[in-house]
């Protein structure tokens, strides 16, 4: 998730960027220059409050969801462990509140 300007077309721009810069980096660390990274993503403008809280709940409960770990703060490739110990704990409460069956996202696993 990610912050942008309110233009039109911001989070297209700031959703290249952010694919071009980390697949660039990540093929140069694999050693596979031009491997496609990113192809089945998509950007999403969301302004609203409880949506963005409830996709931050679905994105740190991921692979719980997926049965890779009990907890989601002892998946080490997510930021559940940094949210929970340095959240702003009314926020992180409330984040956690948000029932994710109704958020729909794709998720092919």
């Amino acid at each position: 998730m990610a912050v942008s300007p309110n233009t039109e077309d911001a989070v297209r721009r700031l959703t290249a960027k952010i694919h071009g810069l980390s697949a660039r980096e990540l093929n140069h660390l694999d050693g596979t220059p031009g491997r496609a990274v990113w192809y089945r993503c998509w950007d999403t403008r969301i302004t609203f409050e409880k949506s963005v809280m409830a996709r931050i709940a679905y994105v740190h409960h991921n692979a719980v969801r997926h049965g890779i770990v009990q907890r989601a703060e002892d998946y080490p490739w997510c930021s559940a462990r940094w949210f929970l110990q340095h959240g702003d704990r009314p926020f992180v409460e409330s984040v956690l509140s948000f029932n994710t069956d109704k958020v729909n996202v794709l998720d092919d696993y």
